[in-house]
């Protein structure tokens, strides 16, 4: 020991500082109080013992604005409620206007940026960008030119379709979308159908065609470091009518080939997401759409297929929902069948307090013991486990 050491005050001893006698307690406690964390994450970001965190990740918002700023909605169910996704759109239905989310390569850099920064967890940053008919990146806006999967699976050359999905990938990454609601892999049964077939969104009515061509996709996104989620499950390809315009039913129309494609892809380990169809069919389920139904979401994707990643619903605020259930039951339904990630795109209707009122919603099943706590646990550890392949992928420099 250095004998030259100055001896050190005791704990009772204290020191002075400002004229001011501040004991070693003291100064523990101060310590402890300005070193604690302003979340209630421990470890990392990932772990937390908060309930309501656990919550906020289960949601994912549409909003309005080419640009946030502190005092936005959006910055606030971010920052305060903890929503875990948001999902961008080139145009408001609602309002009619092109003013939306996306204006320039430019401006939704910056945005993103933004609403990341809003985030201590980061977020889902989600786009239909399929192509051709449905794609929020337009060429008008200055973004590159997309075709559609009925096209490219017209040609079935995987390595052309290799070619545009790495492009819109690389787009996406660049833009910082972390998450595209694609590839459609419905089967194109009915090519009058309203919402896939005449909108050119389907590979083929094949499953072998789907399958190729949705797994050369999956695995050109995950090269740019791109999450896809494949849907529509159980199958939209047969439908006579357009969930988005009210209740749909399939039953006489829909047939167990539509769930190939849903299987293999589950099965190969590719499967990032699964987004459901708010499709009626009697034959999976006599009382619930496939959305709200446990027979079929657990039933089916869960326990017959094994799969165990994020299952994420179609927008709940689809009229085939909106106007045939509460949104309480909705919510309700959705979660008891094993949805792990609500959608509230806010592009059928505006609803500026969605993610509040469902929250609460949610708090309240919970706290009633309708919603066990450990159902909510396993879906947080479903989109975190799909957050930390996000941040590897990012750390690799992908």
């Amino acid at each position: 020991m250095d004998n030259n050491t100055k001896k050190q005050p005791s704990r009772g001893e204290g020191l002075l500082k400002n004229g001011r006698l501040i004991t070693f307690d003291v100064l523990i406690l101060l310590c402890l109080i300005f070193t604690l964390p302003s979340t209630a994450y421990t470890a990392d970001i990932w772990e937390t013992n908060d309930t309501d965190v656990k919550i906020g990740q289960m949601i994912m918002v549409g909003f309005r604005g080419l640009t946030i700023g502190p005092d936005s909605p959006i910055t606030m169910d971010i920052s305060q409620r903890h929503i875990g996704g948001v999902i961008l759109f080139d145009y408001d239905v609602p309002a009619q206007s092109p003013v939306r989310n996306i204006q320039s390569p430019g401006q939704l850099k910056t945005l993103i940026v933004d609403l990341q920064q809003a985030s201590p967890i980061p977020l889902l940053i989600a786009i239909d960008q399929e192509g051709g008919k449905v794609a929020r990146l337009k060429e008008t806006n200055g973004f590159p030119p997309s075709v559609s999967q009925q096209y490219l699976g017209s040609l079935d050359n995987p390595s052309v379709t290799r070619r545009y999905a790495r492009q819109t990938a690389a787009t996406l990454a660049e833009m910082g979308i972390n998450l595209n609601l694609a590839p459609v892999v419905d089967l194109n049964v009915n090519p009058h159908n309203p919402v896939i077939g005449r909108l050119e969104r389907s590979f083929s009515d094949r499953p072998d065609v789907v399958i190729r061509h949705a797994t050369t996709m999956i695995d050109a996104f995950h090269e740019e470091g791109v999450l896809s989620a494949i849907k529509h499950f159980p199958g939209h390809g047969s439908s006579t009518g357009d969930s988005h315009e009210g209740f749909v039913d399939v039953s006489a129309t829909w047939t167990p080939r539509e769930l190939i494609p849903f299987e293999v892809i589950a099965e190969s380990g590719r499967c990032d997401m699964v987004m459901t169809a708010h499709i009626f069919n009697k034959k999976l389920d006599p009382r619930w759409p496939a959305t709200l139904s446990s027979e079929t979401i657990t039933g089916i994707m869960r326990d017959r297929f094994h799969y165990d990643g994020v299952i994420i619903s179609d927008d709940m605020q689809m009229k085939a929902i909106r106007l045939s259930y509460d949104l309480k039951t909705a919510v309700t339904k959705a979660l008891l069948a094993g949805i792990d990630i609500l959608v509230f795109a806010n592009n059928s209707v505006f609803e500026e307090d969605i993610a509040g009122r469902v929250i609460s919603i949610i708090r309240t099943l919970v706290a009633d013991g309708v919603i066990k706590r450990d159902r909510i646990d396993r879906s947080y550890r479903r989109i975190v486990n799909l957050k930390k392949k996000l941040a590897a992928a990012s750390s690799a420099g992908r």
